[in-house]
């Protein structure tokens, strides 16, 4: 199959869309969205190209990007890999220890930042480092101290270069190949030490092709960018939506998201599965103090939508005439209220990164919100599986896309063969043929293939618990079906080599100060409330009640509840949400041992 390398199809779409805006940003001052043209954002890309050849990058250099989302983000990308050399991304929220660690491993010279927390981590690591050569940073409202080898994106790419450059930039062009690597990107590490995933381009340009094939989309499409572009799963995606021509918001604050929404109406987005689990919670909270009319007609609409959606259009069924028309009436009434959370013109949402709870999926399915649910890693490129259009089951992260293979191995793990897989990890030969057996990688979680060619996630091997009577706990499982419940904000279930589950729960601050004004119980702040004995029992019952499907050995027998969230930037959550399961145990390692206490 042929493949197109990224700045191919860009100088393609600028020659077809011209004046058309390809990428919005959101300006400060006026709060407007300001797009840029395909002229200009390919105009732009050159300019970061020919800046890097004027300042001597050569083909294959390392460069890294250490900044929140914004347009310049994807600029300096395409602009890196215009010179045939590669990005290396870095998470805006590293600490200083952690981006040394990469700005060391792939001998980074030139580094973009973002903001001023981003600069000032960079100028800490630049005093001493043997790499570090020059800063640029994305915005223009850092304040950069003189420093002599830091400068602003814009003066760095819009500077006076001699025509030498052009021959130079063109000839980098005519000489690019599929097989140039495009990208080191270093996993977040849920354990271990960060590992760089060596990706090229031959890898990104049979994903997107793959995708194009699976997922009906066109130019007039709209998609709003608000994960981490450090990450493969949201930059693979923009990759795709760049391709196909769709025009892509980036947002650059994600606790605005709900505004930004309503702003600009995507038709698609990438999400995971955090943003559901809070937004189902905060439905069933809204139905309670619902009158119970609205009750009784929220209930019967979504009964509706989930016979029309699930029962019938998902497994490619014609809709019963009666149906057809309840539905309509359900749907103005009640289910596009619910859709116009998202925006109200959402086609379909990609959805991955950890594992999204089955009645979740039928729950958001019934009003109409296609969640695409998928499955993948940074190893291969991002995805491996996702939803078709019919019928896919709510349990599963969909089929195998176009070109890739899976297969079940020991232990139940994973594998996967296909054009996405990497080629390794970065100056790590022992860890790469560790991960590859006979051709296929070992993706390291576990699973089955259902009856129906689904591949259905059981958890990440690695996060299997064996308490010390023997038996096996699957945590994924066991939160999942906790953090659906309004009270419940996050939780991390304990358990390996114990002698019973226990778990550090966060609750929801916001719904359990409202059970606290409600039920007249006084605190001064939200440390004296968790340790009230109220709210204590009040979640004695909630995990009760939630647990009953589960065995007795399966159940959490203690838990300990935490006055704040786990968050990205204490280490104790990766880009995606996902738990570091070990950072949380050395941490609270204290409060762990209390509940273990006999």
């Amino acid at each position: 199959m042929s493949y197109k390398h990224l700045v191919e199809v860009i100088k393609d779409n600028t020659k077809k869309y011209t004046t058309k805006e390809a990428i919005f940003y959101k300006d400060v001052a006026s709060k407007e969205w300001i797009g840029i043209s395909w002229n200009n954002f390919l105009e732009q890309i050159q300019n970061v190209s020919k800046a890097l050849l004027h300042y001597g990058i050569k083909e294959q250099d390392n460069i890294g990007i250490f900044a929140q989302n914004m347009t310049e983000w994807i600029i300096a990308d395409i602009g890196i890999m215009g010179v045939r050399a590669v990005t290396v991304p870095i998470y805006a929220t590293n600490s200083t220890k952690e981006t040394t660690y990469i700005v060391d491993d792939a001998e980074i010279s030139v580094l973009f930042v973002g903001d001023q927390e981003e600069f000032d981590k960079a100028e800490e690591i630049y005093k001493d480092n043997k790499y570090l050569k020059l800063i640029i940073a994305l915005t223009t409202t850092v304040d950069l101290r003189n420093h002599k080898n830091a400068v602003h994106f814009t003066d760095f790419i819009n500077a006076e270069f001699p025509k030498s450059i052009e021959s130079e930039l063109e000839k980098r062009h005519n000489e690019h190949q599929l097989e140039d690597l495009a990208s080191i990107i270093y996993t977040s590490g849920t354990t271990g030490e960060p590992k760089g995933v060596i990706l090229d381009h031959n890898n990104f340009a049979a994903s997107l092709k793959a995708h194009e094939d699976e997922l009906d989309i066109n130019e007039n499409d709209v998609s709003l960018s608000f994960l981490p572009l450090s990450h493969i799963y949201e930059r693979s995606w923009v990759f795709f939506c760049i391709q196909s021509g769709i025009q892509v918001y980036f947002n650059q604050n994600p606790k605005e998201i709900a505004d930004v929404l309503k702003e600009v109406k995507p038709t698609l987005m990438c999400t995971v599965p955090r943003i559901f689990e809070k937004i189902f919670s905060a439905i069933q909270e809204k139905r309670k103090e619902a009158s119970p009319n609205k009750m009784k007609l929220a209930s019967w609409a979504l009964g509706i939508g989930n016979a029309y959606n699930n029962k019938y259009k998902r497994l490619g069924k014609k809709v019963p005439f009666l149906i057809k028309m309840k539905f309509k009436i359900a749907d103005k009434l009640v289910l596009s209220k619910l859709r116009e959370v998202f925006g109200g013109r959402i086609k379909f949402m990609p959805c991955g990164g950890a594992p999204l709870a089955e009645d979740m999926v039928s729950f958001f399915h019934s009003f109409g919100l296609n969640i695409k649910c998928g499955y993948g890693l940074t190893e291969t490129t991002a995805t491996v599986s996702l939803f078709g259009e019919t019928h896919f089951e709510f349990n599963s992260a969909g089929k195998p896309i176009q070109g890739t293979d899976i297969k079940i191995g020991d232990n139940d793990e994973i594998l996967v063969k296909g054009p996405g897989v990497m080629r390794g990890y970065y100056k790590k030969p022992k860890e790469t043929a560790e991960v590859f057996e006979d051709g296929w990688f070992k993706t390291g979680d576990a699973g089955k293939i259902d009856a129906h060619g689904n591949l259905v996630i059981t958890d990440r091997i690695k996060d299997l618990m064996k308490t010390s009577g023997g038996k096996y706990i699957a945590p994924q499982k066991l939160e999942m079906a906790l953090v659906g419940d309004s009270f419940i904000e996050q939780i991390a279930v304990i358990g390996d080599q114990q002698k019973y589950v226990t778990a550090l729960a966060v609750p929801s601050f916001e719904n359990i100060i409202k059970y606290a004004e409600e039920h007249k119980i006084s605190f001064k702040d939200i440390e004296e409330l968790i340790n009230n004995n109220q709210i204590k029992d009040l979640f004695e019952k909630r995990f009760e009640e939630l647990q009953k499907e589960f065995s007795k050995f399966e159940k959490i027998k203690k838990f300990t509840l935490l006055p704040k969230e786990f968050s990205i930037e204490a280490g104790e959550i990766t880009a995606t949400l996902k738990l570091k399961r070990k950072v949380i145990q050395k941490k609270y390692k204290e409060l762990i041992d209390k509940m273990y206490a006999d």
